[in-house]
């Protein structure tokens, strides 16, 4: 797992019989440094465990050796390299059906329905509000 998936605050030391829930894990996928960094405090604040990629290859090459499954991706549509789109192909042809609130700055109608159609559980616009984007997480872990 990448060093910056899990924050020392998250870290549960206490017995085993005094834990509280694990966290859900929320990856970001997205190649602008500053709003990965920006969505990371966002969802630590909101609770949740972060993992942050800068590519959609990044990810790739973390979860195969990653133990834990993220609970929800927000991925960007456009990437460097492999698409959002592409990436959300390949896990589910390799059986790994993730929901997925995509982002994105370069919004169609063409991208837009492949979303959908891909199974989106929320398509924001950027830029878009941190409510609109915990909602969209929120919906994709069940939670409202």
């Amino acid at each position: 797992m990448p060093a910056d998936c899990l924050d020392d605050e998250q870290q549960d030391a206490g017995s085993p019989s005094l834990r509280t829930p694990v966290a859900p894990l929320v990856c970001v996928i997205d190649d602008d440094a500053s709003l990965l960094r920006a969505l990371r405090r966002l969802l630590v604040a909101g609770g949740y465990r972060v993992c942050t990629f800068a590519s959609a290859e990044e990810f790739l090459e973390s979860a195969t050796t990653e133990a834990a499954t993220p609970a929800c991706l927000v991925l960007d549509v456009h990437l460097g390299g492999l698409s959002g789109l592409d990436l959300h192909d390949r896990l589910v042809a390799a059986g790994r059906r993730i929901p997925v609130v995509f982002i994105t700055a370069h919004d169609d109608a063409a991208t837009r329905e492949r979303a959908h159609r891909a199974g989106a559980v929320d398509y924001l616009r950027k830029p878009f509000n941190d409510e609109s984007l915990m909602a969209g997480i929120r919906r994709a872990l069940g939670d409202s």
